[in-house]
């Protein structure tokens, strides 16, 4: 048996995660344009310095929960202090309390999660999840998902989803790299890391991308390095490669 090791990245490769950030964003975007009304501000204004705040804050220190509430809080100062417009205690509240709403969202699964995760450990492959995040969020998704059908306890959590951190797993798990892959949403996270690490890579276009992701891929893969539209073209995939590289002797 041709058993490979297959890492999943969870948001928005197997369950949604960036609509839900952009339908808070539109509500505050929405709340601030009624607060600062006769100020002349934009909404495109607002979520500009808005994402400029929330990708700082993710390059300084990783995948933090409080650093998106924190994103409405500071921008809206941003604007008092521009605009002469007063602080208030209660409005902040409510910002922070919006931004941290967007973890309490219901799971949604993308298409053929279920029937890809299913193929391939009936495929005989050693399934792992690989997630960026707070820990109690990103379990509480995998449970109610109940990915642990699929995953068992092989769910890696880090703030700091990076090459440096993928080639510690690799090295803590002795994956072998010409049986790994690694199948995700982010360029920045997923791609660019395995593709360093000398892993496979499947690259899974997310529907809604974010400004952190949208990067440039410059390193030369030393294996298979994929772009699939739809996760229930996965096993045939790595079946297909797998078969020809074997039969090819690599």
């Amino acid at each position: 048996m041709n058993q490979q090791t297959i890492l999943f990245d969870m948001d928005d490769t197997l369950l949604y995660c960036n609509k839900y950030f952009d339908l808070v964003i539109d509500q505050f975007a929405d709340q601030m344009e009624t607060w600062f009304h006769g100020y002349h501000l934009s909404i495109g204004e607002v979520k500009k310095k808005q994402a400029e705040i929330d990708l700082r804050q993710v390059i300084a220190s990783g995948f933090a929960p409080d650093h998106f509430p924190r994103s409405f809080a500071e921008t809206y100062e941003y604007y008092c202090n521009l605009t002469g417009r007063p602080t208030h205690p209660d409005e902040l509240n409510r910002l922070m309390e919006l931004g941290a709403s967007v973890y309490m969202h219901s799971i949604e699964p993308y298409p053929f999660m279920e029937e890809t995760l299913r193929e391939l450990k009936e495929e005989g492959h050693d399934l792992h999840l690989y997630t960026g995040g707070e820990p109690a969020i990103q379990l509480r998704k995998v449970k109610e998902a109940r990915l642990e059908r699929y995953f068992g306890d092989q769910v890696h959590i880090t703030r700091h989803k990076n090459a440096e951190f993928m080639e510690g797993l690799i090295r803590s798990q002795g994956f072998d790299r010409r049986r790994t892959w690694m199948i995700g949403n982010s360029l920045r996270t997923d791609i660019i890391p395995a593709l360093t690490c000398g892993i496979h890579a499947i690259f899974m276009p997310a529907e809604q991308e974010w400004s952190y992701n949208q990067v440039e891929v410059d390193v030369e893969p030393q294996g298979a390095y994929l772009t699939l539209s739809s996760l229930s073209l996965i096993p045939a995939a790595i079946r297909d490669y797998t078969g020809s590289s074997y039969a090819a002797g690599q």
